[in-house]
């Protein structure tokens, strides 16, 4: 039986005519085409070429072969488009979601490294309430879903993503924006905007404030983030939000403080228990995992309180 190999060096030397220029169009040695060629033909245990004036002409006998040659070869040669294009992610899609947190700012920075690896891919992106993404899971709708906290469910399973903080936000023109830090106890003598006990991010607040024996006034409620930072651009009052909703500069006038007290959240990716993850979506997560890690463990805020812009690694 004929190897690929032989296959290749045989329709070589029958489309140029030589050797020497099967050789070159396969960058190898002639004389390594010679020994390929002549084990060839010792395994059919027929002559394939009949050499004339220097040139290699088919022998009668083996014509059946070279057409059959032929056929396996655009076959090779289709396999190897159709692995360019899966490489590319041409006629693949990537389906994800993720809650508005990190879909605001790191997914869009995590997608554009999935394409600059994969630019033929299709991708779709769901913005999902957390209580949403239960069904898009189960109902087979996306891959996976960027998490800001994780629950007991049979079905789903939670890999950790990255870990990140809270940040306290004021008006560009508000007394606080002075600052670059600020405590628990300052933030609970202003009436607030959006916090929510019953939010992950929500929780971790409320309980420094109880851990300290804290009153605090919502005085606007608000459920996302960006809602939340758009309310207190127009000078409504101040907010606790995290660190990777407020990642994209997106706010000029609003100011950003380091909160005195740990406020560290762990985030997570999460998809179904049975299943298996295209590469698209591994690398996805990887990219995302990257983003989300640089930016927890960069250099903290300058004074001023917006993020210095940070030069993001190439995927």
């Amino acid at each position: 039986m004929l190897t690929l190999r032989q296959i290749e060096v045989i329709r070589a030397i029958m489309v140029t005519g030589t050797v020497g220029s099967a050789a070159r169009l396969l960058n190898v040695s002639s004389p390594g085409i010679s020994r390929v060629m002549k084990h060839a033909e010792s395994v059919l245990g027929m002559r394939l070429f009949s050499r004339r004036n220097g040139r290699y002409t088919p022998t009668p006998e083996a014509k059946d072969i070279f057409a059959q040659i032929n056929g396996v070869y655009d076959k090779v040669e289709d396999l190897q488009y159709v692995i360019k294009r899966l490489a590319q992610g041409a006629d693949s899609a990537l389906k994800i979601g993720s809650v508005p947190s990190i879909a605001n700012v790191m997914v869009p920075r995590a997608i554009a490294g999935v394409r600059r690896r994969f630019p033929n891919l299709l991708i779709d992106v769901d913005v999902l309430k957390i209580e949403e993404a239960i069904d898009y899971l189960l109902l087979g709708k996306g891959e996976v879903v960027a998490m800001s906290y994780h629950y007991e469910h049979p079905m789903l399973a939670f890999e950790p993503l990255a870990k990140g903080r809270l940040r306290c936000i004021v008006p560009e023109q508000h007394p606080l924006a002075t600052r670059s830090t600020i405590s628990a106890r300052e933030i609970a003598r202003h009436p607030l905007i959006g916090i929510d006990p019953n939010d992950p991010y929500g929780r971790v607040m409320t309980a420094i404030f109880a851990r300290h024996a804290l009153d605090y006034t919502v005085s606007i409620r608000a459920r996302f983030g960006s809602t939340v930072c758009a309310l207190v651009t127009n000078g409504l009052g101040i907010a606790i939000v995290d660190e990777f909703t407020v990642a994209g500069d997106n706010w000029p006038r609003m100011h950003t403080l380091t909160i005195e007290e740990d406020t560290t959240f762990q985030t997570y990716v999460a998809l179904r228990k049975d299943a298996t993850l295209s590469s698209y979506c591994e690398h996805f997560i990887s990219v995302l995992r990257t983003e989300m890690e640089q930016l927890a463990a960069g250099p903290d805020r300058r004074p001023g309180g917006s993020t210095r812009p940070r030069v993001r690694s190439r995927n």
